[in-house]
């Protein structure tokens, strides 16, 4: 940056300078040449006829007299009849502008280089009217420089203006770089900082904007690394704990199968308790059996490519309630519903029915005798209300997990296994749903599913 203040500073002075030396070189002899035909005037006026002949002794005594101006007497018709400074002129001056002009007007100035000194001079010629009638003009001239060589003579002084110049365009660049430089290097620390960047300048204001802007997206995208760290921990602490839960869930029917296959095996079973044992091993596969095909429907849950379809959940759940009521029946719960017409979701028919299942499933198997689910389905959400066991405050924010369940006196007993309301969730997060619950220990829980 200083190199370029300098050389465009350097640039524009110079420029400057020589334009300026050239107009005042031309001032100058305008000045020398309005000067020099004043002057001649006042010389004009010493001529006297009577004093000074008209021919080359007379030319050179007024031009002694003039200080050495040039001094020619020139006829009518242009011939020249003595010339202070050249003898013997044959060439016609009757072209000459101020001879031109001084027949015409009685007198008349020329700026021209002479053609026969080849000189600048500043030309002023009279008429004079003779004794016998004839006109006789009297020019007398002055030498000055040219433009060009008035010029030449300035180079000196403009040299020297010129390295005065270089040498304060030199400290300008350096000042003007501190000047322009270190509000850039304030505004640059305060944004190393990574607060808000301000500064007094109008000019900078846009690069401040600039900066906050990027220390926006910096804050931003530290918090995602941060977030996404903390969910990669979290996906393998949850992976961690899947294969620990899944490992103790299988444990418990596959220890069941294996003793009672080894007492069968040994033959030290009655055929009562053979045909107990035949019970548990079956009931313990099923089991097994039911465990795997929750994992799988878990897992399918975000693996699944389909895209959704409109689903009619109101159909869903009355044919659902229709199933659930007998089980409703078993454990002496009322099942009752209040559902509007034509509920259409963004969602597949399968996992529609996962989650009314679950939740309802739920509602019926944690309830007590004489306990009642309340079904509401309109065109905002699901909600599923029972009046169960509820759920303790320290155990809400954990129901949603996988492997967990609420009453684990009711795990063997009901054969839940923790899955179901973990895959509720993923279902409605799959779809942007939002679920909740509300709980009082002892009174019973309200689901809703907001579409």
């Amino acid at each position: 940056m200083r190199a370029r203040i300098l050389i465009f500073s350097l640039i524009i002075t110079i420029i400057s300078i020589i334009l300026f030396s050239l107009a005042s070189t031309q001032v100058y002899y305008n000045s020398s040449v309005d000067e020099t035909e004043e002057y001649l005037l006042v010389y004009m006026n010493l001529y006297d006829e009577n004093d000074y002949t008209a021919d080359q002794d007379g030319a050179d005594a007024l031009a002694e007299i003039l200080d050495g101006a040039r001094v020619t007497y020139i006829t009518a018709d242009g011939t020249v009849l003595g010339d202070s400074r050249q003898q013997n002129i044959s060439e016609n001056h009757s072209d000459r502008p101020e001879v031109i002009a001084a027949l015409e007007d009685g007198s008349g100035y020329a700026v021209r280089n002479s053609e026969t000194l080849g000189e600048n001079m500043v030309y002023y010629c009279k008429a004079f009217t003779e004794a016998d009638g004839s006109t006789l003009l009297v020019r007398i001239a002055v030498s000055i420089p040219s433009e060009w060589k008035l010029f030449v003579k300035t180079l000196p002084t403009t040299a020297t203006y010129i390295a005065i110049d270089i040498v304060l365009c030199i400290i300008l660049a350096f000042v003007a770089t501190y000047f322009i430089v270190k509000p850039v290097q304030d505004l640059a620390a305060n944004a190393s900082k990574k607060g808000m960047v301000t500064t007094k300048y109008s000019e900078l204001k846009p690069i401040a904007e600039v900066l906050n802007e990027r220390n926006r997206n910096i804050e931003r995208q530290m918090g995602e690394i941060v977030a996404e760290k903390e969910s990669v921990n979290n996906a393998r602490k949850t992976k961690d704990e899947f294969i620990s839960n899944i490992t103790h869930e299988m444990n418990t029917p596959l220890t069941s199968i294996q003793g009672y296959a080894e007492l069968l095996k040994a033959g030290a079973l009655t055929e009562e308790q053979k045909q107990d044992a035949y019970e548990v091993i079956s009931t313990q596969s099923t089991r097994l059996t039911s465990l795997i095909t929750c994992i799988i429907n878990y897992s399918e849950i975000d693996s699944d490519e389909i895209l959704p379809d409109e689903v009619n959940f109101s159909e869903i759940a009355r044919e659902m309630i229709s199933v659930l009521r007998p089980e409703a029946e078993s454990h002496d719960v009322t099942l009752e519903d209040s559902i509007e017409d034509n509920v259409i979701v963004q969602s597949r028919h399968e996992l529609v029915c996962e989650v009314f299942g679950n939740l309802v499933r739920n509602a019926i198997r944690y309830n007590k005798p004489g306990g009642s689910v309340t079904v509401t389905l309109n065109y905002d959400c699901l909600k599923v209300a029972d009046t169960g066991v509820g759920i303790a405050p320290e155990n809400r924010d954990r129901i949603f997990d996988r492997f967990f369940t609420v009453d684990k006196s009711h795990g063997g007993k009901n054969g839940g296994f923790g899955l179901g309301l973990a895959s509720v969730r993923k279902i409605c997060l799959k779809y942007g749903w939002k679920i909740s619950v509300e709980s009082e220990q002892g009174k019973g829980s309200t689901f809703t599913v907001e579409f």
